[in-house]
């Protein structure tokens, strides 16, 4: 058998175990479930400034983002997280809830591994090269405007 006929064959076996999804339900569902994650955290940016009306904007959009963060990493935890991703698709992933969820996932499926070499180095698996990434763009940005 050559190597484009093993290829072919292949890429039909993979095709027939692929799950189908329907495109135009879950684009709803993504728009629907992210929106409403929004929707969570401009509750939680109203409820804090109503409760605290001293509070700047910024310092209430920084613990917004905390409690979202924390929210989201409880949900992972306890599995409904993952059941909201599997529904809603990009719409659960694209909010900060998702990088929370895919540091916290790594966290909790290696910890049977210890805390230093399961936990604290597989945590950063998914989002760590976001992290480096975001951080090192950030010091080029920051570089660049203090000379401009």
């Amino acid at each position: 058998m050559n190597v484009t006929e093993r290829n072919y064959k292949y890429n039909r076996y993979v095709d027939s175990k692929k799950p189908l999804t329907k495109n135009f339900p879950t684009l709803i569902y993504a728009y629907v479930v992210g929106g409403f994650i929004c929707m969570i955290g401009q509750g939680i940016l109203d409820l804090l400034l109503y409760l605290y009306p001293t509070m700047s904007v910024d310092t209430a959009s920084g613990w917004m983002l905390i409690i979202l963060i924390i929210l989201a990493s409880f949900l992972t935890g306890i599995g409904v997280y993952d059941r909201i991703g599997v529904f809603a698709g990009a719409g659960s992933i694209v909010p900060i809830t998702g990088f929370s969820n895919s540091i916290t996932s790594p966290a909790m499926e290696f910890k049977k591994e210890g805390i230093i070499f399961g936990m604290c180095v597989k945590m950063f698996s998914v989002a760590g090269p976001v992290i480096v990434n975001g951080l090192g763009i950030s010091v080029i940005v920051g570089i660049i405007y203090l000379f401009i």
